[in-house]
C-alpha cells in the first residue's frame, strides 16, 4: 500500500502534531507483527515478548513523527547559532524512538515528567511546532508563555509536567504525581525520565524507596545515552546496569533505538506499575549532538563512534526499512514526506518569529497563587514594584 492512496488534509502548523500533517496517515489497522531488534534483559521480572503488534497506520505515523522531531531539532540548532535562541538548549536527535515508542503505549491520562531535553517529548504529547519554536525564541505564544525556554516546556492538558533544569529533581516530583494518581484512583501511571548522568543522584533512590513502600504507579525511565555531559558512563558509575539499580524494584533493559521495543516495554511497565508498583526501564539510546549547544560533542568521543551509531542503529532508518520492506511506501514517497516536513518546520519558524515577546508585566505572573495579595519589589525596593495578580 503506497502513500499515494492516502487522503489529503489541510495543514495547520499551530495545531497539535496529530493534526499538523498535510496528508493524513493511513487508517489501515491490519495487524503487522514486528520483532524487536534485541531481546529484553530483565531484573526481578519476566521480560515481555519480542513480538510487537503494529499496523500500517502506526508504522507510517512513527516515520513521519520521528522525521518531524529530527527536523525540528536540526532547525533549533540553526536558530541557536543565529542567536535567535538564547540560554541553554539540549537537543534530542538520535533519541526519538524513546519519545515515540513511549507515547504509543500510553494515553494522555498517563503523566510524563522529564529533564531539560524535552522538546520532542512535548511534541509527542500533542504540542505544536509553533508552540515549540515560539517558546524556544522566548515569544508569548510559546508553551510556557515564552518564560520557560528550552528547558521548561509544559503541557498540563496532556499530563506533561516539564521540562526541569535541576539534574534528577524531576524524579521525586514524578513519584509525587504517581502518588496523586493512586490517591485519586485514576488507573494511570507516571513516567519519570532522567539520564544516566542523573542516575547517581541520591534523591532518585529516596523517591524510588517511598514509591516501592507505597506501591505507587511510577515508572522510572533512564535514558542512557552513555554520556553525562562529557563524562562516559563507565567513568561515573561503578554499576552501569541502571535497570538493576532499584535492587528490590524490578527493571528492564530496552533497546532505546528501536521504537517498537520501547512501545512494548512501556506497555509492559504500565501494566506492572498499576498492579505491583514501581519499575525501572533503562533505554539504551544515543544522542548525536553534544550535551548542550555549548558542547561540540566530539572532545570525549570520536566522530567514528557517532557515525557508526548513525549507520547501524539510527531509529528513523530502522522504521524506514520496515516501511519499505512491508511495501507501505516507496523511497520517493518518503522523500516527498520529508520535504513536506521541512516546509512545516520552516512555516512554524516564520510564524514564531512574528510572534511578540511577552509583556513586561508577565514577569510578575505565575509566581504565587492568584489573588494572594503579594507585592514584588526590585533590587532598589522603590522604582520596580508590582502587585502580583
Amino acid at each position: 500500500m503506497a502513500l499515494s492512496r492516502l487522503s489529503s488534509r489541510s495543514k495547520g502548523i499551530s495545531r497539535p502534531l496529530s493534526a499538523a500533517f498535510s496528508r493524513s496517515i493511513s487508517t489501515d489497522t491490519t495487524p503487522i507483527t514486528i520483532e524487536t531488534s534485541l531481546p529484553f534483559t530483565a531484573h526481578l521480572c519476566d521480560p515481555p515478548s519480542r513480538s510487537v503488534e503494529s499496523s500500517t497506520q502506526e508504522l507510517l505515523s512513527f516515520f513521519r513523527t520521528m522525521a518531524l522531531m529530527r527536523r525540528m531539532e536540526i532547525a533549533a540548532d540553526s536558530l541557536y547559532k543565529a542567536k535567535l535562541i538564547r540560554g541553554f538548549c539540549h537537543l534530542y536527535d538520535g533519541q526519538e524512538a524513546v519519545a515515540i515508542g513511549m507515547e504509543a503505549a500510553i494515553t494522555k491520562k498517563d503523566a510524563i515528567i522529564t529533564a531539560y531535553r524535552d522538546h520532542c517529548i512535548f511534541l509527542g504529547r500533542g504540542g505544536s511546532l509553533y508552540e515549540v519554536f515560539a517558546e524556544l525564541m522566548g515569544r508569548q505564544d510559546g508553551c510556557s508563555k515564552g518564560k520557560g525556554g528550552s528547558m521548561h516546556f509544559y503541557k498540563k492538558d496532556s499530563s506533561f509536567y516539564g521540562g526541569h533544569g535541576i539534574v534528577g529533581a524531576q524524579v521525586p516530583l514524578g513519584c509525587g504525581i504517581a502518588f496523586a494518581q493512586k490517591y485519586s484512583k485514576e488507573e494511570a501511571v507516571t513516567f519519570a525520565m532522567y539520564g544516566d548522568g542523573a542516575a547517581n543522584q541520591g534523591q532518585l533512590f529516596e523517591a524510588l524507596n517511598i514509591s516501592a513502600l507505597w506501591d505507587l504507579p511510577s515508572i522510572l525511565v533512564c535514558e542512557n545515552n552513555h554520556y553525562g555531559m562529557g563524562t562516559a558512563e563507565w567513568r561515573a558509575a561503578k554499576s552501569p546496569s541502571y535497570y538493576k539499580r532499584g535492587d528490590y524494584v524490578p527493571g528492564l533493559k530496552v533497546d532505546g533505538m528501536d521504537a517498537f521495543a520501547v512501545k512494548q516495554a512501556c506497555k509492559f511497565a504500565k501494566e506492572h506499575a498499576l498492579k505491583n508498583g514501581p519499575i525501572i526501564l533503562e533505554m539504551d539510546t544515543y544522542r548525536y549532538h553534544g550535551h548542550s549547544m555549548s558542547d561540540p560533542g566530539s572532545t570525549y568521543r570520536t566522530r567514528d563512534e557517532i557515525s557508526g551509531v548513525r549507520q547501524e542503529r539510527d531509529p528513523i532508518e530502522r522504521i524506514k526499512k520496515l516501511v519499505l520492506s512491508h511495501d507501505l511506501a516507496t523511497e520517493k514517497e518518503l522523500k516527498d514526506m520529508e520535504k513536506e516536513i521541512r516546509k512545516e518546520v520552516d512555516d512554524a519558524i516564520a510564524k514564531a518569529k512574528d510572534c511578540p515577546m511577552p509583556e513586561p508585566s508577565e514577569l510578575f505572573t505565575n509566581v504565587y497563587v492568584k489573588g494572594f495579595g503579594t507585592e514584588s519589589f526590585g533590587a532598589d525596593r522603590k522604582e520596580v514594584k508590582a502587585a502580583l495578580p
